[in-house]
This record gives structure tokens, C-alpha cells and sequence, in this order.
């Protein structure tokens, strides 16, 4: 692929925005009003026009990692059993899912990422269908280019639809450019979509190349992408076979030693205080240096932070979303003991650093009991994933500010408890342990640091053996299933499993858990898995499911319940907000404001909202003009 100028770019984003579908219907609209010489027919002319295009697509992809605001994953992680909102000190914020999530929650701000993941999707859907309408009016110097930049339009078309009919169930499918207004949309089967992304995915991994800049799509990463079509179309002998491929391929292999740069925080806090050097494989792949350097195998897809062509420095944020409100300077703070309060501080200059070395967490994406203590309580041992220094405990941290030295507990670690008294009013928000050596990377442009501009893993091979692992579950094949996620395990220096009988999805899941957090798209994973299991009618602890009742009896909702310690459990948030949730919320609303936009089509609501009762069929095949 040739990289392009930003010069380039900005003429191919300014072509693009010129072309979007708007919602207006008067005559005027249609009349064309170019704001350049610059259209379809100079722009896309080539393949560095048409990888011009698709840049905005691998841009827009990107945004679920980074955003000023805090990270956007934490949404769909909220809907799992690892992670619940744990911005407590207001009640706009989702926690209580039976009332705050309806079709209209996205006019509320704390709610609007729902919004954005619908319509980020369909804005790279457009980017694509954009390149795949033209491919035949554009000159390539050879078939093999058309079909790369074809494989790679389609990739993107894949990504966001497999997110989509696992988010929101049955959608639209636009398989083309839309040139002019369009008011009669409907929903599409979602086993319908796809099949129609399998066949695009079959084609994308023939052509596709793995030689490409980092960031770029790879062939890698349309072998992963059609491994988890073919779980979620219940072929799981497929899914097999392109997880096989890939793992199998000879270009991608988990990384096993540690390489590139040692990590080194700012600050020293880990080396000067705990005296831990982190010399570790896990420490080292996870290092913010290491991610794009040509020695990492295991990465398929990376997000790029800082791009030169793309005129973008986007950043983390993850020292800021996801640690805890250890810094809470207001009602909610940490008191010593003995009373001095609060107990910690971010300024800069203090004699322990606590904030270059972990950041100004205000807890936005709070782990569960789950996350920090059920799946390593009995597993951890020396698991590099969980060791000292790697994951953070609070008792890690001490109290630090210059105020407590008047008492005795200055330099000394953190406590929650004195005797029976909390010495906080928001342990939700304030008290947990966090995997620091994924959401550590210096902050250039804020202090306290808040976690600065550094690449993210969007799909790597550790990720491809868990989902064949998954597919040797699903067929029965426990001693496969086991051995795929023992690789992964003994790559960390965890203990194996050795008791394929009593071996199960759960394994699968916890495992997903201690390698994948802040990576997968959880709720997607799991919504895909509480499908599979009522399209297969494979028991789950001795309950079944069925597609027809998956709004009210469904796997996604009985393993949150199993394992996440605050959906209806009777936990209020300081704010007043319990925690709820129900087996409907497998699928977020559609949007109102998309429906009411749609006059002459109909597109579904999901069952437990308002508006399912306004449903029609949906379409059971790829219409002629989008199956493209």
C-alpha cells in the first residue's frame, strides 16, 4: 500500500463529506453543488485514491479507543459481567439499565454511545460502500491491486456490521453508495447480514496482503474477523479451518519473550517504593513503545495513535477512565485513619509520585468482583497478567499528601477499613485493583497525566486462539478447546488447565477476561456466544435458550447475573441509582431518532423497548442492489 499525503487526505475527507446522505427531502438538495474540482471521478482514480478513501474509515475506526472524554469501550464493557459505570456523583450515567436505556437514552449526554456506535458504523460503512460501488470505474495497475483495495473496503463493511447485529440485533444493510435521499430503509435478518459478511470475508482473505504499514488491514486480521462470522453462524468447522490459517500461517506467533523498549514509568513509583522492575513479556507487549515495532508477531490490527498522514494524535485516555478515583479531592475522599484528609494528592512535587505513575483515574469504568478477584482467585499464582507491579492493588498505594505527615500514617498504603469504619463514601468509585501494565502510557500534554497519544491492540493472535479454543468447545472437543487456551496461559506463566471434563465456556470466558480487557468488545462477544447457544440449544449449567424467547431468556443475561456483583443486587451509587438490568437489554435500542427519519421503510425496535410493537418481518435476503 502507498502511503498517502495529507494533502491527499484532505481532499479525499473533503470529496466525502460532500457526498453524505442527509435527512432533507427538498428539491434543492439534489441539485449538485460542488465545493471542489474535486469529485468521484478525479478522486477516486486510482488506489491511492481509493486507500485515500478507506483512510477514514481506519480513522473512524479507532475512535472506540480514544476519545478526550474517556474511553468509549468502557459503554459495551458495562454490559458484562467485568465492569460497571462507576461514575457515582450523578444519576445520568447508565447503571440503572431498566430505566436509563430506552430508545430516547441517547439525548442524555452519559448515554449518547450508543448513538456513536450506531452512527460511526453506518459513517465507515459509508466509506466503504463508497470504494466497493467505484472499484470498476478505477484503474489499477493489476487485478491483484483491484481485489486488495476490494478485500479491504469489505473488511471494513464486515467489522462494523458484526458489531452491529450483536449490539442492536437485526439493522439495515446499505451494501452500496447512496447518492440521494432515502427514506425507506428496513431491517435486515441478522444471520442474512452475515452470511452476506462471510462471503465478503471469504473473498477479502485471498487478496489482502500482510505486507502493509502498521495500522493498515491485513490479511491477519481478515482471517481473525472471518473466524468470529463463522462462530456466529454457527460453523464452527470454518471458524476451525481460518483460525487454523492464521495461527498456523507462519507470519503472526504469540510473543513468548520480552522485547523492543523496557517499561519505564515516569514518576519510579513501582521501582523507587515497590521496588519492582517489570521485565516481563506481559509488561513488555503491553508497553506503549513495543506495540507497532516489526518485532511484534502477534498484533493483526493496530490502532494507530499518532498519524503523520492522517493528521490525527489521539489519545488513550486510560489512566483517566479506567483507574479509580484514588485522587478524590471532594466528599468522596480517602481519609487516613487518624483523620487527615484526603489522604492522597496529584500535585506535582510530591515525595511519592503517585499520579505520573498511575494517572488522574476518576473511575469511569469500574471492575467487578469478577474482573479483580473471581478469575484469579485459585489461577493466579504467577501469572505475569497479575503479579505485583503488573496489577494494581489500592493497598499498593500510600498516602501521599504532605498534609497527613502531621499524623502517622504518611508513606503508609492505603486502607479502606479502620475496624468497622469505611474510610471512604464511595468505595464503588474509589476501590479497586486495575491491570496497570495495559493502561499505563505517558501523558505529553496534561499533568496530572490522564494517558497520552500510544497505539492500542485492536485484534491480536492471542484472541485467535481463544476463539478456535471457543469453536472445539462449541463442537465438543474439550481437548483441543483446552490446549488453545493453554497457550495462552503458559504464555503468561500461568498454571495450565488439566481437566478437559469439567472444562466449559466459563474457561473460555475467564480467560478472555485476564488476556483481552480494554481489547475485546465484551458485550459483543457475549451476545454472540448467548446466540450461538440458542440457535445450538447447548445447555449452559443446565439452562437452555431459544432464538424465539431471546429477549427474556437468554446466556448474556444469566452469566452477567452469575458473575457481575452490582446488576440487581440491590447496589445503590451515591448518586441514588441502583444498579439494574434485564435479559431484553441483549440489544440496545434502536435509536428513535433513526426510526422517526425513516417514513416510508420500517426499521425494528428490539423486543423491551418502546416501539417493538410496530415491527415487520425482517428482510430475508440481501437486496439486488446491495449485494455488492
Amino acid at each position: 500500500m502507498k502511503k498517502i499525503n495529507i494533502k491527499m487526505f484532505c481532499i479525499i475527507m473533503l470529496f466525502i463529506s460532500s457526498v453524505l446522505v442527509m435527512e432533507s427531502c427538498k428539491e434543492e438538495w439534489l441539485e449538485p453543488k460542488p465545493l471542489s474540482l474535486f469529485t468521484p471521478e478525479t478522486a477516486l482514480v486510482d488506489s491511492r485514491g481509493m486507500y485515500a478513501a478507506l483512510a477514514s474509515a481506519d480513522k473512524a475506526i479507532r475512535a472506540e479507543f480514544y476519545h478526550p472524554g474517556g474511553r468509549r469501550l468502557w459503554f459495551e464493557l458495562a454490559f458484562t459481567e467485568a465492569v460497571v459505570c462507576g461514575t457515582t456523583d450523578r444519576a445520568g450515567p447508565p447503571m440503572n439499565m431498566n430505566v436509563q436505556i430506552t430508545p430516547i437514552s441517547h439525548q442524555h449526554s452519559d448515554n449518547r454511545n450508543m448513538l456513536r456506535y450506531w452512527d460511526e458504523a453506518y459513517q465507515i460503512i459509508k466509506y466503504a460502500n463508497l470504494v466497493i460501488s467505484r472499484i470498476d470505474n478505477t484503474d489499477f495497475a493489476n487485478e491483484d491491486e483491484r481485489n486488495a483495495v476490494l478485500g479491504t473496503a469489505y473488511f471494513h463493511r464486515a467489522y462494523q456490521y458484526y458489531r452491529l447485529v450483536h449490539q442492536f440485533g437485526d439493522v439495515p444493510f446499505i451494501g452500496r453508495e447512496i447518492t440521494e435521499p432515502k427514506l425507506d430503509f428496513y431491517s435486515t435478518e441478522r444471520e442474512v447480514i452475515l452470511r452476506k459478511l462471510k462471503k465478503d470475508m471469504d473473498f477479502a482473505v485471498k487478496w489482502v496482503s500482510d505486507n502493509v504499514p502498521r495500522g493498515a488491514v491485513t490479511n491477519g486480521a481478515c482471517l481473525h474477523l472471518l473466524t468470529k462470522i463463522n462462530l456466529a453462524l454457527g460453523e464452527f468447522d470454518d471458524a476451525i479451518n481460518s483460525a487454523s490459517d492464521l495461527i498456523n500461517g507462519g507470519v503472526y506467533s504469540l510473543m513468548r519473550e520480552p522485547f523492543g523498549s523496557q517499561p519505564r514509568e515516569d514518576g519510579n513509583y513501582i521501582r523507587d517504593v515497590m521496588g519492582i522492575v517489570r521485565d516481563d513479556v506481559i509488561a513488555h507487549l503491553h508497553w506503549w513503545e513495543n506495540k507497532g515495532l516489526p518485532q511484534n508477531k502477534e498484533v493483526l490490527l493496530l490502532a494507530i495513535s499518532v498519524d503523520e498522514y492522517a493528521d490525527s494524535r489521539l489519545v488513550t485516555y486510560g489512566m483517566y477512565s479506567c483507574v479509580p478515583f484514588w485522587s478524590c479531592a471532594n466528599v468522596n475522599m480517602l481519609y487516613t485513619p487518624d483523620g487527615y484528609g484526603p489522604g492522597t494528592s496529584t500535585r506535582a512535587g510530591e515525595e511519592y509520585e503517585l499520579a505520573e505513575t498511575f494517572g488522574r483515574g476518576v473511575g469511569t469504568a469500574r471492575l467487578t468482583s469478577y474482573a479483580t478477584k473471581e478469575v484469579w482467585n485459585g489461577w493466579s499464582g504467577n501469572d505475569l497478567r497479575h503479579t505485583k507491579g503488573n496489577w494494581i492493588e489500592m493497598t499498593d498505594l500510600v498516602y501521599n499528601n504532605s498534609a497527613t505527615k502531621k499524623g502517622d500514617y504518611y508513606g503508609k498504603p492505603l486502607q479502606l477499613f479502620d475496624g468497622d469504619r469505611i474510610l471512604t463514601l464511595d468505595s464503588i468509585r474509589n476501590w479497586y485493583g486495575w491491570p496497570h501494565y495495559k493502561l499505563y502510557n505517558p501523558d505529553q500534554r496534561l499533568s496530572p497525566p490522564r494517558g497520552g497519544a500510544a497505539d492500542w491492540y485492536i485484534f491480536r493472535l492471542a484472541e485467535t486462539y481463544l476463539l478456535r479454543a471457543e469453536a472445539y468447545w462449541w463442537k465438543g472437543d474439550n481437548n483441543n478447546a483446552m490446549a488453545d487456551v493453554n497457550e495462552v496461559r503458559t504464555r503468561a506463566h500461568a498454571a495450565p488447565f488439566t481437566n478437559p471434563t469439567n472444562f466449559d465456556i466459563g474457561h473460555i470466558l475467564d480467560e478472555r477476561q485476564r488476556e483481552l480487557y480494554q481489547e475485546e468488545p465484551r458485550f459483543t462477544e457475549l451476545t454472540r456466544m448467548a446466540l450461538i447457544f440458542a440457535k445450538t440449544g447447548k445447555s449452559y449449567r443446565g439452562r437452555t435458550y431459544s432464538l424465539d424467547a431471546i429477549g427474556s431468556n437468554n446466556f448474556w443475561f444469566d452469566r452477567v447475573s452469575e458473575h457481575n456483583n452490582f446488576y440487581n443486587k440491590g447496589v445503590f451509587a451515591v448518586s441514588g441509582q441502583e444498579y439494574t438490568m434485564s435479559p431484553y437489554h441483549i440489544f440496545w435500542p434502536i435509536p428513535q431518532t433513526t426510526i422517526d427519519s425513516n417514513p416510508n421503510g420500517v426499521i425494528n425496535q428490539n423486543f423491551g423497548y418502546d416501539g417493538f410493537e410496530n415491527n415487520v418481518p425482517p428482510l430475508k435476503e440481501i437486496l439486488p442492489e446491495d449485494d455488492i
